[in-house]
C-alpha cells in the first residue's frame, strides 16, 4: 500500500481484492470462473524438513550407491500391472482444456522418462495414444468420448470420483474451446458452454462402484489396472470404500491440485490439503492391511519439486501426480510471451484463465494459430528435463536419509516446522518428540 496516505488502514476482512470481487460480482450477476489452483497459502509439504543421516543412521554416497524409484502400479487384480521408472505421473487433462500439440507432449515427455500419462476428460487422442508408452483412461462422470475400445487401448483406466480443486462439483469448458474436432469427440454441440456432471450416472455409493469396476475388467479382460482418483474430504473413508469396492490403486487429489476451469469459490473453498490427505489414505491402506502390499496410492495436488515428491512417499504414497507444473515445464507462463499476456491484462506467472481459450503459449487453447506456438517435440522434451529433475531431487534426499530406495523413506525421517504441519502429517514438531492430538 503507498505511503502517500499513512493514516488509513486496510481491512483483514473487507480487503482490496474482497471489495473488488463484490463490485465484480454486482456488475457481472455471476460467481467467478478461473483455472488453476487454490491460491491462498495452505500447510504444505515445505513445512517438513528431513532428518538427514550422521551418526545414528549413515547417508549413501550418491556417486556409488544405488537409489531405486522404480514403481509397479495394479498389483493386486490387474493380469498386466504397470511398471514405471520414476515414481512420478503425469495427471489426467483433457483435449478440449488443453490442445493436441500439448497432449502430444505431455506423451512424449512421460514415455521419455518411463512413466506414465493420462487421458482427461473428453477422450483418447491419437496423438497422446501414439506418443505414450504407457497411457491411463480416465473414466469420468461426463462420459465424454468414452469407448470400450479405447478402454482397451489404454495401459491402465482411472475412475474419477472426484477431483481436489472441485470434490462435489464438475468442470466446465466454455464454447469457445468446443472445436469442431472437441465437438465430435464429446458429442457435443459446437461452441455451447458445457459443464462436467458432479456424479456418475449410474452409482450412488460403493456398492455401484464395486459392480462398475467388475464391468471394466470384464471390458478389458481383467488386464488393466483400475485406479479410483477422489479429490482430498472424507479421505480415510473414501480410500477404505474404494479399496473394498476393488480398486488397485487410490489416487488423492488434495485442494491445491489444479483444473481447467471451475468456480473460483471450489478452487479457495472445498477440500483438504494434501499434506493432510496423504496421511488420512495411509492410515486406511495401513488398517487394510494393504499399504505396500497390494494397493498402491498416488498423491496429487501441488507437486512441484523433488523435496516434495520425497515427502510424500515418507508419508507414504507409492508415486504422485502433476499437472499444473506439467503444463509450466511445457511453456506455460512463459516471461518471452509477456507482450503477449500484457495485451490479456495478464503477465507470466499470473496468467490463469485457461477457460478463455486465449493462451499465447498455445497449450490451453483451441485456437489453431496459438496452437502452432507449441513445438510438441521441443516441449516434451522440456518436460522430461523436469521430471528428470524431481527424481534426481527426490534421490538426493533419500540418500542423505540413507535409503537405497524412494519407498524406504518413512515418517520418521521428517519433522515438522509447524503446529498444523506436524499434527497434518503426524510428524513431530521440530526438536521435540511432541505430535499435536497424539501425544
Amino acid at each position: 500500500m503507498s505511503n502517500d496516505h499513512p493514516s488509513l488502514r486496510e481491512s483483514a476482512t473487507f480487503d482490496r481484492a474482497t471489495i473488488q470481487e463484490i463490485q465484480r460480482a454486482a456488475a457481472e450477476g455471476i460467481y467467478r470462473i478461473r483455472g488453476f489452483g487454490a491460491k491462498r497459502a495452505l500447510p504444505h509439504f515445505d513445512d517438513l524438513v528431513f532428518l538427514g543421516a550422521s551418526v545414528s543412521r549413515y547417508p549413501l554416497e550418491g556417486y556409488r550407491e544405488r537409489c531405486g524409484t522404480e514403481v509397479v502400479l495394479g498389483t493386486r487384480h490387474a493380469s498386466k500391472p504397470i511398471t514405471l521408472d520414476i515414481p512420478v505421473t503425469i495427471a489426467g487433462m483433457s483435449f478440449g482444456s488443453l490442445s493436441a500439440n500439448a497432449k502430444e507432449a505431455l506423451g512424449r515427455g512421460a514415455s521419455e522418462v518411463g512413466t506414465s500419462t493420462t487421458t482427461g476428460d473428453g477422450g483418447m487422442t491419437n496423438e497422446e495414444r501414439g506418443h505414450s508408452k504407457t497411457l491411463v483412461y480416465q473414466y469420468l462422470p461426463s462420459r465424454y468420448g468414452m469407448n470400450p475400445d479405447d478402454l482397451r487401448r489404454a495401459d491402465a483406466i482411472e475412475v474419477v470420483v472426484g477431483q481436489g480443486a472441485k470434490p462435489g462439483g464438475g468442470g466446465m469448458l466454455l464454447g469457445q474451446k468446443i472445436s469442431d474436432r472437441v465437438a465430435e469427440m464429446r458429442t457435443l454441440p459446437k461452441d455451447i458452454d458445457q459443464r462436467s456432471a458432479c456424479r456418475h450416472p449410474d452409482w450412488t455409493g460403493p456398492d455401484d462402484l464395486e459392480i462398475k469396476i467388475r464391468e471394466l475388467r470384464e471390458i478389458t479382460d481383467w488386464e488393466k489396472p483400475i485406479y479410483v482418483k477422489v479429490g482430498a474430504t472424507r479421505t480415510y473413508y473414501d480410500t477404505m470404500l474404494a479399496v473394498k469396492a476393488g480398486a488397485d490403486v487410490i489416487v488423492v487429489d488434495g485442494m491445491q491440485g489444479g483444473t481447467g476451469a471451475t468456480q473460483e469459490c471450489f478452487i479457495e473453498h472445498v477440500g483438504i490439503p494434501t499434506l493432510a490427505a496423504v496421511r488420512l489414505a495411509t492410515e486406511a491402506l495401513q488398517e487394510l492391511g494393504l499399504h505396500r502390499k497390494g494397493v498402491q496410492l498416488i498423491v496429487s495436488g501441488g507437486i512441484r519439486t523433488g523435496a516434495d515428491v520425497a515427502k510424500a512417499i515418507a508419508l507414504g504414497a507409492d508415486a504422485v501426480s502433476i499437472g499444473t507444473a506439467a503444463l509450466i515445464a511445457l511453456g506455460d507462463n512463459r516471461p518471452d510471451l509477456a507482450g503477449e499476456y500484457a495485451k490479456l491484462g495478464t503477465a507470466p506467472g499470473f496468467y490463469e484463465d485457461w477457460q478463455a481459450g486465449n493462451d499465447p503459449a498455445g497449450i490451453t487453447t483451441q485456437n489453431p494459430e496459438l496452437e502452432k506456438r507449441l513445438d510438441p517435440v521441443k516441449a516434451g522434451h522440456r518436460l522430461a528435463n523436469y521430471l528428470r529433475v524431481l527424481t534426481l531431487e527426490a534421490q538426493t534426499l533419500a540418500r542423505a536419509c540413507g535409503k537405497s530406495h524412494l519407498h524406504n523413506l518413512e515418517p520418521e525421517d521428517l519433522q515438522a516446522l509447524t503446529l498444523e504441519a506436524a499434527a497434518m502429517a503426524k510428524v513431530p514438531l521440530a526438536g521435540t518428540d511432541w505430535i499435536p492430538g497424539l501425544r
